[in-house]
């Protein structure tokens, strides 16, 4: 049998690659800066297929959209030779439509408006000349936070909708485009600047009940120089929302996260390395794992650019991968977009293969192709043994709006009355989006 579907849906982290809202600049003078930020996002999506995770829906297809806006003030002050003063305030308007995703997390009537980003922050700028420019980097409120490349932590971006117990976690709409992405409450303190030895002191607070309303303590250390960066995190993670927490959410409480990671290129132009081990202390259960292993080669020197890379990962079966998300592009850290997003394996109980081929025929245009095989490693715990293909492109038509298509094909090796998680059947699924990414 499957392990709940809640204990899955509580792996994911859901960011897209339109990154950082823009901004138009209202005022500005030599110390002084005012600006009013827009990020507009919609996405249309097809899945000739559906998955058992929410427990509502049938053996058929799913036709959905998603959309969010995200809209606000940000600005930064300097304070007269003691640093600079800097925050955000925006509002988030966000919504599904149609018969809501694959997965049956959403049902396509979700319409909410909230405040996301409400915080303050204060940087050094030169007062500490042996910790470099912004040495010190203070803030505190409602904000987005990442560790690392997003392998533990990238924000709180599970959206889930109206699909699953009739509501209770619903955040309101965008569940792929992950519209919400900020902690609740937040202190950060970031020590060393951008370069050199630097570390994180962190208290994240999530009132996003799909969670558990996670509460943690996060310390980073980390190495930064041309070459790569290399980095130690420790998660202390406590104080859930028991009502709300699926069984494996219950062993966050006293649970303690520790990663070893690095990433670069090792001094080498075209190389790309990147790695990362993580153990988990849970309190009532065994100890678990999860890590990878990632390289790949740009051919700066032919037509095209080409790049071609390859990532081994495993999650041990009783992984929580906590606050994951996307971060280096796709396949990161959602493993393929029918897999990572409605049918599993959600970064658990799993041993994964990526492939991975990029070329960039245009300046502003990137197309790629995945191959991603999955190896289920307890079948007693539910089978989502498959692969799929992935085919994308990220066209950048200026430097305001991004279209992205994708068109996916997923072949499970079971369905849902066989042990995996797609109803009726385990035909091969051809999925299809296309994302449209504004800022302004």
């Amino acid at each position: 049998m499957l392990k709940s579907p809640l204990l899955r849906l509580s792996t994911l982290a859901l960011m897209i690659s339109a990154g950082q809202a823009g901004a138009y600049e209202l005022y500005a003078d030599d110390d002084s800066h005012l600006n009013a930020t827009l990020e507009a996002v919609f996405g249309v999506f097809h899945s000739q297929e559906n998955y058992a995770l929410s427990g509502r829906l049938d053996e058929g297809a799913s036709s959905w959209r998603e959309g969010y806006i995200k809209y606000g003030l940000s600005f930064d002050q300097g304070l007269g030779g003691v640093g600079t003063a800097y925050g955000a305030a925006n509002m988030l308007s966000s919504g599904t439509w149609g018969d809501g995703d694959a997965a049956g997390f959403s049902d396509g009537s979700e319409r909410t408006t909230r405040f996301e980003d409400a915080y303050l922050g204060w940087r050094s700028a030169d007062l500490f000349p042996v910790l470099g420019a912004d040495g010190i980097d203070l803030s505190f409120g409602r904000q987005n936070v990442v560790v690392g490349d997003g392998f533990l932590i990238n924000g709180d971006a599970l959206n889930l909708g109206k699909g699953l117990a009739d509501g209770e976690f619903n955040r309101g709409g965008a569940y792929w485009l992950a519209a919400r992405k900020a902690f609740d409450e937040t202190a950060v303190l970031r020590i060393g600047g951008k370069e050199g030895w630097r570390g994180d002191l962190m208290w994240l607070k999530s009132n996003n009940r799909a969670q558990a309303m996670t509460e943690m303590y996060v310390g980073t250390l980390e190495h930064v120089s041309e070459a790569g960066t290399v980095g130690v995190t420790y998660v202390d993670t406590k104080d859930i929302d028991e009502q709300y927490a699926s069984p494996a959410q219950l062993e966050r409480d006293g649970m303690k996260t520790y990663s070893l990671r690095a990433t670069g290129n090792a001094g080498v132009k075209d190389l790309f390395l990147s790695g990362e081990y993580a153990k988990q202390d849970k309190p009532h259960s065994a100890t678990e794992d999860a890590w990878y292993l990632e390289a790949g080669w740009t051919f700066s020197e032919t037509p095209w650019t080409p790049y071609a890379g390859y990532r081994y990962s495993r999650f041990s079966e009783g992984y929580d991968t906590l606050f994951y998300g996307f971060s280096r592009g796709f396949g990161t850290w959602f493993q393929g977009e029918v897999a990572g997003n409605y049918a599993g394996p959600f970064n658990t109980n799993s041993r994964i293969q990526q492939l991975k081929f990029t070329v960039s025929p245009l300046e502003n245009l990137t197309v790629g192709a995945m191959y991603f095989n999955f190896d289920t490693i307890d079948r007693d715990l539910g089978n989502t043994d498959g692969h799929e293909i992935d085919l994308y492109a990220e066209w950048h038509l200026n430097d305001h709006i991004t279209v992205m298509p994708l068109v996916g094909l997923f072949q499970p090796d079971k369905s849902a009355d066989q042990g995996g998680t797609q109803l009726g059947n385990n035909d091969k699924n051809l999925y299809s989006q296309l994302i449209f990414a504004s800022t302004f």
